[in-house]
Formats: structure tokens, sequence, C-alpha cells
């Protein structure tokens, strides 16, 4: 299933219900029971195999986001570079809402309706963020997370399928939306559930694993394990960050075991970043990031618990 060329564009109704036909076309004539699952503000989520047996899900979300004149960079383990750059962009974003509300204020002697115009404009900002035109490139995010889940499902041997669900979800780009409801009416068998959710995987050659707090606690041993197994192919390598401070905002944390996947590149004085999505330039999914973490998941759940 070629997602990157049929669907590059998911944020529709019309593109997200003709690319869940196709998934679901796709994920029956692998085997899996596929199910659709609806959340709130329209939301699909879509499910391959028995949730509520499964040891494990293996998830990304794909809906695509709107196109920003700025990127989503996230610096993972440099917190200060990242507040500040959000800081930053929201700073800037705020500066025309002082022009119109100062403009507005001269020009009527109305206070009330300078304030008025301010909190419009950040309201209607708010929204082209959120629902305005579709960015037309998202091969990274998160094309590169559903190819991934695909191709894992697709490679996974017959006898692991009864461990595992596959989730893709819906409304991640609005505010974690689909994994939200998920959650919500899969909270008794998802709480024990280990999450490993891909986004962003395709765009770097560091893919870092990024379990949370509880899970790190949980099972130290099962992380060591997971250490052991990481590959390093060429200049390309998998890393669980299993200490320290490690932010990457997405769907695994709506679980109190959820694992973070991304990839990122590396710069000096920087360190790992994200850059390029939610941006005409987010062009890149590596076919060989898929490939390693596809096989690498695969030996996770190998694994087992």
């Amino acid at each position: 299933m070629d997602v990157l060329r049929e669907f590059p564009v998911r944020k529709s109704k019309k593109q997200k219900q003709a690319f869940r036909a196709a998934v679901r076309s796709y994920g029956e004539r692998l085997g899996y029971l596929v199910t659709e699952e609806k959340a709130p503000f329209g939301a699909r989520n879509v499910l391959f195999g028995d949730p509520d047996k499964a040891d494990f899900l293996v998830t990304a979300h794909y809906d695509t986001p709107a196109r920003l004149p700025f990127p989503n960079f996230i610096t993972p383990q440099n917190m200060v570079v990242y507040l500040v750059y959000q800081i930053g962009i929201s700073l800037l974003l705020c500066v025309p809402a002082f022009i119109l509300s100062f403009l507005v204020g001269r020009a009527t002697e109305n206070g009330g309706l300078a304030m008025l115009t301010a909190y419009g404009y950040l309201i209607l900002l708010l929204w082209l963020m959120m629902a305005g035109p579709a960015n037309k490139t998202n091969a990274n995010d998160n094309t590169s997370g559903v190819i991934t889940v695909l191709e894992t499902m697709a490679a996974l041997p017959q006898e692991l399928r009864d461990k595992v669900c596959f989730v893709l979800f819906d409304l991640e780009e609005a505010g974690l939306i689909g994994s939200m409801s998920y959650h919500s009416k899969h909270k008794k068998v998802a709480d024990g559930q280990i999450v490993l959710n891909a986004d962003c995987v395709g765009d770097g050659d560091e893919v870092l694993l990024i379990p949370s707090k509880k899970l790190r606690k949980k099972h130290p041993a099962l992380l060591e394990d997971w250490k052991a197994m990481c590959p390093q192919t060429g200049e390309k390598a998998i890393a669980i960050q299993d200490k320290g401070i490690c932010f990457f905002p997405s769907d695994q944390g709506n679980f109190p075991l959820g694992v973070g996947i991304a990839a990122f590149r590396r710069k000096k004085g920087l360190g790992l970043y994200c850059a390029r999505i939610h941006t005409p330039k987010d062009t890149v999914c590596e076919e060989n990031n898929v490939i390693l973490i596809r096989d690498f998941l695969i030996r996770i759940l190998e694994k087992g618990k």
C-alpha cells in the first residue's frame, strides 16, 4: 500500500474516508480483524486485531496537519531551546494582535472593541493552525508512522498476532483526540498495555524510543533487554531513552505505559532535533528508517513483556 503516493494528505472528511477504506482492505487482506471506532469531533480510529487481548499496542496517527509558515521544531533532550522556540513563536504571532488592537482603539476610541479585535485575531489564528489549509507534504508527519505500522503488520509472524493490536489514531493534530477517546473506551486493559507509538520516524539517523516514567519504573529489566537489542546499521541507530529528561509530544502521552518513537537529526550545540514538519519542507520519509524500526518492533514483540 503506497500511502505516500496515494494518500499524502489525510485532513478532510473525504480524504480520511478514502484512506480508511484502503487501509481496512489492506488489513483484511493480511488476515486481521479490522474495526473502526468513533471518537469526538467526527474522528475515527482504525483497529487491527483484538484490543482487549493484546499485550502491546503498535500505533500511529494518520491525520495530517494544516500548513504553517514555521515548523513545529522539537528538541527532545534540550527543553530550554524547545521552550524558547515555542515562546518566541507565540510572541511573534501575538504582535499583529497588539497592532490591530492599538489601531482599532485609536480609530474608534473604544477599548472594548480594541480588545475584541485582538481576541478575534487570536481565535482566527488558532483556527487556522488547527483547521486551516492542509499541508500538502506530510512524508514525516505522520505518513512515516503510518507506513511503519502497516509494514510491521505485514511482517509480523502469525503466531505473534494475538499479542498485538495495531491502531491508527485520528485527530492527533487537534490535540490527541483520537488516542484520548481510545484510552477512555479501553481504559481497563489499555492501562496495562505497552503502547509503541510511531510519530515522525522518517527523517533522521537517530531513532529514540522514549518510555513513560511509569514504564521506566515498572519494567526496568525489560528496557534493559530492549537496549541490548538496539541495532545500528551504518549511520543509523536506535536508542532507548530510559534516563534523564526527554520530551516528544504525541499520542503515547495518553497511556501510562506509552513509548514514543521518533527519528531525529543531530547538530553540534543543539543536540537532537526534529524540524520541517507542518511545512512544505516535510518531504522526507527514508525507507531505511521504516525497515529499521519495523524489524526492531518485531523483536520487541517477540521478546514480549
